[in-house]
């Protein structure tokens, strides 16, 4: 139950104070405030969440999925790319699409220098809480256009093999960055997937922060099939995803398919549903109940999760710490307070841009 508000009925009377100077009964009340504060917060970091384990998104019944299913979308300012579609979804929310349905979605050489360009962007923007990303068409990606990249990967430039190999694996870094970027953006990103996932679309889902699928969707770590393996990020990050190394190794080493149904019992994706609408409603619904929180607190998240994959406990710890000695100075945590005190929805709460 969650701790009164109410002070004159959860506190005892101050008459019996009577006998005490001014001073003493100003400070006995300032702190039972405090202490009425602090059950409230202690209450507030316990509670379960509103959503529950197993409840559906769709149903949620806020005003961020009706939002969410209003809102128009419209050209966001600053993204003009030949590759990708940028769109602000609705309030905080942007919508990146690969869109290049008629090559199924094929990365060009746009495409990998585009995504650095568009994240980089989103993640200056203060306005922007939240991505979803998802492809046009009838696939999320077919993976890299090897008509288009055939120049720079089989004839790199180089007057002999060490030049040659330098200005090759220059190349890779660039191209490594093309996903990294997307991991490295402080906004959640939500990648929801449709049809064929291949090759380097599975480089790409595996840097975003949450992944969803509709039921027609298909995995394939397809790089053995074309002579080389995944160099942009599959094999770092699959295996941390799913957390099944004999699993991995035998996606990358057969590039056969990854079926909906298996990849949302691997992990790889955390739910599944009946097509690319139903999907796609769901993704900018978890984004509009991201948005409604503090960008302090969602994004401190992502930066602490992120490292402490990749450090010890004992130094995840020690950099969380760091991190919130200076973040729990936010206004956030007294707005967040003030608004379950006034029982107020924390939707409705104003949080400045980040």
């Amino acid at each position: 139950m969650m701790p009164s508000l109410n002070m004159a009925v959860s506190c005892r009377p101050l008459g019996f104070l009577s006998g005490y100077s001014s001073t003493s009964v100003a400070m006995a009340a300032a702190m039972a405030v405090s202490h009425r504060l602090r059950d409230l917060l202690t209450w507030r970091l316990t509670a379960p969440t509103h959503l529950g384990l197993n409840l559906c998104l769709r149903s949620m019944g806020s005003s961020a999925q009706n939002e969410a299913s209003r809102a128009a979308p419209s050209e966001a300012p600053d993204h003009n790319y030949e590759s990708l579609r940028v769109t602000a979804a609705q309030r905080h929310v942007l919508h990146v699409q690969l869109n290049r349905p008629e090559k199924r979605n094929a990365m060009n050489k746009a495409f990998w220098r585009e995504m650095v360009e568009c994240f980089n962007k989103i993640a200056q923007d203060a306005d922007c809480r939240a991505v979803v990303i998802s492809g046009e068409g009838k696939m999320f990606t077919a993976g890299i256009d090897l008509m288009d990249m055939a120049s720079d990967l089989l004839q790199p430039e180089g007057d002999d093999a060490a030049r040659i190999s330098w200005n090759l694996r220059g190349l890779i870094a660039r191209y490594q960055e093309t996903f990294s970027v997307i991991e490295k953006c402080p906004k959640p990103v939500i990648a929801a997937i449709h049809g064929g996932c291949i090759g380097g679309g599975v480089d790409l889902i595996t840097a975003c922060d949450i992944r969803y699928c509709a039921q027609d969707a298909f995995f394939q770590v397809k790089e053995v099939d074309v002579g080389l393996a995944a160099d942009v990020g599959t094999l770092q990050r699959l295996p941390r995803v799913i957390g099944n190394r004999s699993l991995v190794n035998e996606l990358a080493f057969t590039a056969r398919k990854m079926m909906a149904d298996e990849a949302l019992s691997s992990g790889l994706v955390s739910r599944m549903f009946p097509d690319k609408e139903a999907m796609l409603d769901a993704a900018f619904t978890l984004a509009a109940e991201i948005s409604t929180k503090s960008p302090v607190a969602v994004q401190g998240s992502k930066v602490n999760l992120l490292y402490s994959r990749d450090h010890s406990v004992a130094d995840g710890l020690n950099y969380m710490a760091s991190w919130n000695m200076g973040m729990l100075q936010t206004q956030d945590i007294v707005k967040s307070i003030q608004a379950a005190m006034e029982k107020k929805e924390l939707k409705s709460v104003t949080f400045s841009k980040l």
